[in-house]
């Protein structure tokens, strides 16, 4: 027996890599956190179905993933799939407004832990990447920036912006349609 073969199989005789079937069980298992993920992050229905699915293939194929590892890098796949489709980048622009992504698709409403799904789905591209990742996935600053092409402290920066506005919304408004200035919230935040 090669080398090479040799540390490819447990003790037991199983392989040591994830398979075509463990990652099908993994989708089967957690079919709607890993499409809600994908959706969260694409922030439409279509696009997330698409991500998903390509996820499943991508996980599908041949990988030389440990089986430990195998959830994980399922998400992982989702997530480079709707960075992938959305390319999520800071804007660079000195404006204040911030973008909006509406779905002609109905969303479904409700709460994500302590955040309301209606409210992470307003958030631009690039802030609803970071909040997912970070807050929603607890991916570290570092994995977030490097997966988003970006430094920690655009990450940081992002995360911050999108809880202010989740905040926001929480609390009746949104500085997206209200004066920044004129609410004792907004200033608030501004410290």
């Amino acid at each position: 027996m090669t080398e090479q073969a040799h540390t490819q199989i447990c003790r037991n005789g199983e392989s040591r890599y994830a398979t075509r079937e463990d990652f099908l069980k993994i989708f089967d298992e957690d079919l709607n956190g890993l499409y809600q993920l994908s959706f969260l992050l694409t922030g439409d229905h279509q696009k997330g179905e698409r991500c998903f699915v390509a996820g499943i293939e991508d996980c599908v194929e041949e990988n030389r993933v440990f089986r430990e590892w195998a959830r994980g890098w399922a998400k992982r796949v989702i997530v480079k799939n709707a960075i992938r489709d959305l390319n999520p980048r800071r804007s660079h622009s000195t404006s204040s407004a911030l973008p909006t992504v509406f779905s002609h698709n109905p969303q479904p409403s409700g709460p994500i832990g302590h955040f309301h799904v209606d409210a992470v789905l307003r958030l631009a591209d690039f802030e609803r990447f970071v909040f997912v990742l970070c807050v929603l996935e607890h991916y570290r600053e570092y994995e977030c920036a490097l997966l988003l092409g970006c430094s920690a402290s655009e990450v940081r920066e992002a995360r911050t912006r999108a809880i202010a506005e989740l905040a926001m919304f929480r609390l009746g408004g949104s500085y997206r349609y209200e004066d920044r200035d004129g609410g004792r919230w907004s200033e608030a935040l501004k410290a």
